[in-house]
């Protein structure tokens, strides 16, 4: 894959500024985030009890493996949340320009809000925040000289009452070198999409099934089989499907779920005498209730991807262009942001990242001249240009993508970037998007481990009632066969879009 060159800071400061987190300390944190200089994103590490974001101020270059600066992390502790904001005005205004340019700062003024924090110095949400800032010093403001501490990071503390300066003496004092998790960080950043492509195509997916969650990895490992001239990736797909091609196992249960149907995708890859199963798919995917919402669907965001994957491949033109125009109608907010149903009103992130998928997968196959097509990729430019508001300063895309203080999420920010991606390499938006997605795909890669294991990947999610529901929703880490599919499809695109 060719170099990328970012200017990730200047970026992520546009993106954050639309999503500045609210809370007691929000002003503050803005003025300092305003003073030219770095930090200057605004973000949040997680939820305080009361539901206020624990408000963060980021550099954005945490992922940047063109970056040979050392980074800097500055929690504040017990009675140390204006001295972290001293703390990071003196950095920008009075430090000197050789500590300025030898580090990168982040921060998060109040850490003893999080949830847990009186039980545990450290808590789940703040921990994951601080080891994707990859900081290769850990400082601790607080007044009771107790350090949090993390594996191989050095740590420090501060006193609120200490004169700023001492933060230049610290830094000086540091040991050369990046920590061990500053070099993981960067170790998997550098990977090329190719690489990621071969290492996640050949572990994924663990376990075949007729799902659209297998047939997402078999579709793009036959594609990389033809990219890499690799036959090995091609008979994988071919000897994990064989019990349905071979008709030894039937393609679906007594219940039916569009879900399933989505798997069929694979067959219309697979071409042959396998496209048969394909059209059985099709024509169940097809299948509409009077309400307009897909026989074997939820009318949830997920079914505009489980049905455009299908019908596309099938040319099943007019019908998913009704279905996704019908969806959209009922589930995209005028801002352009999608929620995930009607009886779960909020903007979950992969419930976007399904709505994107479905919209680029019609958009690509949809002939020019088809009557719909105006009007799907208004949808679509409307629903890209409404995410890109939403990004991460890191580059990720959220749980919920509209709530700042909710984690970072790998299929969301994978899905996101893949449609945003072939939007720009189709020509659907401009090339003013690159830095939106090569900052996601930093973000991406930095969450794919070098086993294939995949970090923080959102659990399956039905409608909820609440946004404390979506919130809640737990996050996996480990060998994930969704998490692994859309990292997979995300590498591909990737490559699509800038080379191997």
């Amino acid at each position: 894959m060719k170099n990328i060159a970012l200017s990730l800071m200047a970026a992520a400061a546009l993106a954050a500024a639309q999503t500045v987190p609210q809370s007691t300390q929000g002003t503050d944190v803005q003025a300092v985030a305003a003073i030219p200089g770095e930090p200057s994103a605004v973000g949040a590490a997680g939820l305080a009890p009361n539901d206020e974001p624990v408000v963060t101020l980021e550099n954005g270059a945490a992922f940047d493996p063109a970056s040979g600066v050392r980074r800097v992390v500055i929690v504040g502790g017990p009675g140390g949340e204006e001295a972290v904001i001293d703390l990071v005005r003196w950095f920008k205004r009075s430090s000197s320009s050789r500590l300025r340019r030898d580090w990168n700062l982040s921060a998060v003024p109040r850490a003893t809000a999080l949830p847990g924090s009186a039980e545990r110095s450290l808590n789940e949400s703040l921990e994951r925040w601080i080891t994707f800032q990859a900081p290769d010093v850990l400082i601790e403001v607080r007044d009771d000289g107790r350090l949090i501490g993390l594996p191989s990071i050095r740590s420090q503390t501060i006193k609120p009452g200490d004169d700023p300066a001492v933060l230049e003496r610290i830094l000086d004092e540091a040991t050369r070198g990046s920590s061990d998790l500053h070099e993981m960080i960067i170790g998997r950043t550098s990977r090329r999409a190719f690489d990621v492509a071969l290492l996640l195509a050949r572990r994924y997916p663990g376990t075949p099934a007729i799902s659209y969650i297998p047939a997402v990895a078999w579709t793009n490992t036959l594609k990389l089989a033809e990219i890499a001239e690799d036959r090995s990736l091609s008979a994988k797909v071919r000897q994990q499907t064989e019990p349905w091609t071979s008709g030894r196992q039937q393609l679906f249960s007594d219940r039916i779920l569009l879900t399933s149907i989505a798997g069929t995708m694979v067959f219309a890859d697979l071409g042959g005498d396998a496209r048969r199963l394909a059209e059985q798919g099709a024509k169940l995917a097809a299948a509409t209730k009077d309400t307009g919402i897909a026989e074997y669907g939820q009318g949830w965001t997920d079914d505009m991807f489980m049905s455009s994957a299908i019908l596309a491949r099938m040319g099943e033109f007019d019908t998913a262009a009704q279905r996704l125009t019908s969806y959209a109608s009922r589930l995209q907010r005028q801002d352009g942001i999608f929620i995930h149903a009607t009886d779960g009103p909020f903007a979950w992130g992969r419930g976007n990242g399904f709505a994107a998928l479905g919209l680029v997968e019609l958009l690509t196959l949809l002939p020019e001249a088809h009557p719909a097509r105006a009007a799907l990729l208004d949808i679509y430019r409307r629903h890209m240009a409404a995410v890109r508001l939403q990004q991460s300063p890191d580059g990720m895309w959220r749980e919920v993508l509209d709530e700042p203080g909710a984690y970072r999420e790998e299929t969301a920010t994978a899905m996101l970037l893949t449609a945003m991606a072939r939007g720009i390499r189709l020509g659907w938006i401009g090339g003013d998007y690159d830095k939106t997605v090569d900052r996601a795909w930093l973000g991406l890669l930095a969450h794919i481990k070098d086993d294939g294991a995949v970090i923080d990947v959102c659990t399956g999610t039905g409608a909820g009632p609440t946004k404390r529901y979506y919130l809640d929703r737990a996050a996996l880490t480990g060998a994930d066969d969704r998490g692994g599919a859309m990292a997979l499809l995300a590498s591909m695109e990737m490559i699509a879009l800038r080379g191997r």
